[in-house]
């Protein structure tokens, strides 16, 4: 059996399976985020450390002694900042923290090369403007970080001793020579690092290391290997079978994300779209991402008194076929694709004396589906041909909620079977290949088809006009012209 460890940002998730590649077994445990100040989203390197003892400890002890290998997967982005002694020297800074918006103009002014070779704009989230922030306003911090590390590595550190960071995870540093898979040492130089300060670059289905003596002892495991494993859109991707050339999908997890295959490295930074190494060997992707999918649906589900996400995806669908004016801007965290704006954030538009609780909930589901369908036509302006999409993520669960994607984003949505156990199932996957040989095409295959959702063409003609409205509030609700 192999294991497949997730360092999500809401909390951690540890699947199994089996040879047949079937899920057995799953455990969770839950995480927080600090937010001290505006704009800032922190996380301490150590909770996702207890996280992912609690989650693993969780399956049965059966189970974890048959397990062959371990793949890690996690949320992208964030800076762990390691000293001399290997230990944080501050709370990580996550990939949705907008602090560096100016440190972003700063980078692109001392590498201008950063676009071509990186494939990607610079935007607060990505991990090297963040660096910048902390030479300027930690100058301490910086002199005595070490290392730097991504989440999923900071805990491939606990569990193997090894420094190591797959190529899809690398990516979304800005450090990264993209087309060429490995460090550029011009970008490093542009933010005051070397190649020392970095994780060795490897293939998601390499061999890292093994799991060291005392966590195979607290987990009831053999000193199994670990493989390299993936960013989390990457390993979601390889867990539902997005490993050739055209393959697309939509992840509905804390952020959105749309997610293409490709054979070649194909950066478009103009319109904020990322372009990343696969978590597999010779391929890329295109992604574009929103900050704030399931976690609207989180947010507006408290506001409303929702018991959670369920309850709210009930309200909304009780609102009735005709919904009401109301549009909601989903950027509580900001935005990247298509905007590239740290600092706009969501509202409610056109409330009236009858909307509901119920409407508001309406909205939310109509606001997430109209950026999304903002990041697909930018997408498709650089040429990418996205006609189906396999669904993952938490957001998948519900069915009204779909027929408001397909509609919206004019594409049929392919739900597959187990495909909201997201990035871990990729991440096993990718242990599997590192342990067992074979190729991306035989062992990342996808599940099977649950069910299918074509865009109808009644929803769609009613979202019409509520997509138009929404596209013309984004510019008189960013800061630059309030």
């Amino acid at each position: 059996m192999f294991l497949g460890i997730d360092i999500g940002t809401s909390g951690v998730k540890a699947v199994v399976l089996d040879e047949h590649g079937a899920v057995v077994a799953q455990g969770t445990a839950a995480l927080t985020v600090q937010r001290p100040y505006p704009l800032w989203s922190e996380q301490e390197p150590e909770a996702w450390w207890t996280a992912t003892n609690a989650a693993v400890q969780a399956i049965d002890p059966a189970v974890r002694r048959a397990v062959r290998g371990i793949g890690v997967a996690g949320q992208m982005h964030g800076a762990t900042l390691l000293g001399a002694d290997d230990r944080p020297l501050r709370p990580a800074i996550l990939w949705n923290d907008g602090r560096s918006h100016v440190e972003c103009a700063e980078l692109e002014g001392a590498a201008p090369e950063l676009r071509g070779v990186s494939g990607n704009i610079a935007m607060p989230g990505f991990t090297a403007p963040k660096l910048l922030w902390v030479r300027k306003h930690e100058p301490k911090v910086f002199a005595a970080t070490r290392t730097v590390l991504l989440p999923k590595d900071h805990v491939r550190l606990r569990m193997t001793g090894e420094k190591a960071s797959d190529v899809s995870d690398a990516a979304g540093t800005l450090w990264l020579d993209t087309g060429a898979r490995d460090w550029s040492d011009t970008l490093l130089a542009a933010t005051g690092l070397t190649r020392d300060h970095m994780p060795r670059a490897v293939e998601g289905t390499d061999v890292t290391g093994t799991l060291r003596a005392e966590v195979a002892e607290a987990w009831g495991m053999a000193r199994v290997p670990v493989a390299g494993g993936g960013g989390d859109n990457a390993a979601g991707a390889a867990g539902i079978g997005v490993v050739r050339d055209g393959n697309a999908l939509l992840s509905l997890g804390t952020s959105g994300v749309i997610f293409v295959a490709t054979q070649d490295f194909r950066p478009n930074p103009a319109r904020a779209v990322h372009a990343f190494c696969h978590c597999v060997p010779g391929l890329w992707h295109q992604m574009a991402v929103h900050l704030s999918a399931a976690a609207c649906i989180d947010w507006v589900a408290r506001l409303i008194g929702a018991s959670g996400p369920a309850e709210l995806f009930a309200k909304a669908e009780s609102a009735g076929p005709a919904s009401g004016p109301e549009i909601f801007l989903p950027y509580l965290s900001g935005e990247r694709t298509p905007h590239n704006d740290a600092e706009v954030r969501a509202g409610f538009l056109r409330l009236d004396n009858d909307t509901t609780p119920e409407r508001l909930a309406q909205a939310v589901l109509e606001g997430v589906a109209f950026a999304l369908a903002d990041g697909l036509a930018v997408l498709r302006e650089a040429g990418t041909s996205v006609s189906s999409l396999s669904v993952i993520g938490g957001g998948a669960r519900s069915r009204y909620w779909g027929e408001t994607l397909a509609a919206a984003l004019d594409a049929e949505l392919v739900y597959l079977q187990g495909g909201e156990v997201g990035p871990a199932l990729g991440a096993a996957r990718l242990a599997q290949l590192a342990v067992d040989g074979g190729t991306p095409a035989e062992v990342c295959v996808a599940p099977p088809v649950s069910h299918r959702i074509a865009p109808d063409a009644q929803v769609a003609a009613r979202l019409a006009p509520k997509l138009a409205a929404f596209r013309n509030f984004y510019p008189r609700i960013t800061p630059k012209t309030l």
